[in-house]
């Protein structure tokens, strides 16, 4: 036998990121067929790791790598959403469905801790949490995503189920699915969380609205949803505002990283370059205008109308300064503004 080498091999840890989600998945983990998971990245500050050339590690390697074969394959090929659905419910189709009968008598062996019945009963009932997702599809969080959470939902259902009270487990098992999906898109899928219950409504208006659109062969109008839901015209604007996710300014445009949203989006409050412009002449005339009135009534503008960049003034406070009443600083006042109109006046038709 050959001798160890001692060359050191530089091998990277693989530091995958696990959301606080798939932590919770993970201590309630029954076998489902297979949905796509996060890519796990590589950190380029990953440090190098020295083992030897024979190290127990490195045995084993070749094994690890076989058995991940096949994971990432599958992985690679999914990623694609739409074909990642069709995957999903091509295995999820090839479970049976359940019979009555045969729901009490699993649900009567899970309450003995069968695992095995437990996950029979969960994979016979994923094409319900499939249904009930795409109700909430398009609201905040990726159809992928809202399978998981139901699916978080229906484990819980499983859990409670008792065919003694009455009802079948699709029944029992919509609303834990339901509220495990609205409780997602609340808090995770909103940059301003939404209440439970408005997530509810939306989501029903959209199912509504798609009936809608069926039967007219167009949109309908918030007119049109208000009557069929009952609600005001007002309520379902709002309600389609909130389904809205606000977007990041600091987001790039397509697929380049150079332009962002904050460069294209204007910001209505602020002036554009030529209403500065504009203001800046109109100021600029009006200042030379006014040099051509009695320095009086000059003195009155300025301090009335804070031509002089100073705070505008009130009557009483001007004709303190004058020693007169505020009534004849009106009619100076008055009398200056006509003699302006008249110069603009003169102006204008000048540029005519």
């Amino acid at each position: 036998m050959a001798a160890k080498s001692k060359r050191p091999i530089k091998i990277h840890r693989d530091q995958s990121r696990l959301s606080s989600k798939h932590k919770r998945a993970r201590a309630t983990t029954v076998s489902v067929p297979h949905m796509p998971a996060p890519r796990h990245e590589i950190s380029a500050k990953s440090k190098p790791v020295e083992l030897e050339e024979s190290s127990p590690v490195i045995d084993a390697v070749p094994a690890v790598v076989e058995d991940l074969a096949p994971i990432h394959e599958r992985e690679r090929t999914s990623y694609d959403g739409d074909t990642a659905i069709k995957l999903y419910l091509r295995e999820i189709g090839q479970v049976q469905l359940l019979t009555p009968q045969q729901e009490i008598e699993l649900a009567a062996r899970i309450k003995k801790g069968d695992k095995k019945a437990r996950e029979l009963m969960i994979k016979a009932n994923l094409r319900l949490v499939v249904k009930i997702a795409r109700d909430y599809e398009g609201i905040g969080l990726p159809l992928l995503d809202l399978i998981s959470e139901g699916n978080i939902g229906l484990m819980k259902a499983v859990e409670r189920f008792d065919p003694a009270k009455g009802g079948k487990l699709s029944t029992y098992g919509s609303w834990w699915i339901k509220q495990s999906i609205k409780r997602a898109l609340a808090n995770q899928s909103k940059t301003i969380r939404l209440p439970v219950h408005l997530v509810d409504k939306i989501s029903k208006m959209r199912r509504t609205a798609l009936k809608l659109q069926e039967i007219l062969g167009r949109e309908p109008s918030d007119e049109e949803l208000a009557d069929e839901l009952n609600i005001s015209a007002m309520r379902v604007s709002q309600m389609r505002t909130a389904a809205i996710r606000p977007a990041s300014l600091d987001a790039p445009i397509g697929d380049e990283d150079s332009n962002n949203f904050a460069e294209v989006v204007q910001d209505e409050n602020a002036d554009t370059p030529y209403e500065q412009l504009e203001e800046k002449t109109v100021t600029k005339m009006l200042q030379e205008l006014v040099k051509t009135l009695d320095p009086r009534e000059a003195t009155i503008l300025r301090a009335r109308f804070g031509l002089d960049g100073g705070n505008q003034k009130t009557l009483e406070e001007v004709g303190q300064k004058f020693g007169v009443t505020r009534e004849r600083v009106r009619q100076i006042q008055n009398i200056a503004l006509k003699k302006l109109r008249k110069m603009i006046e003169k102006i204008e038709a000048k540029k005519a």
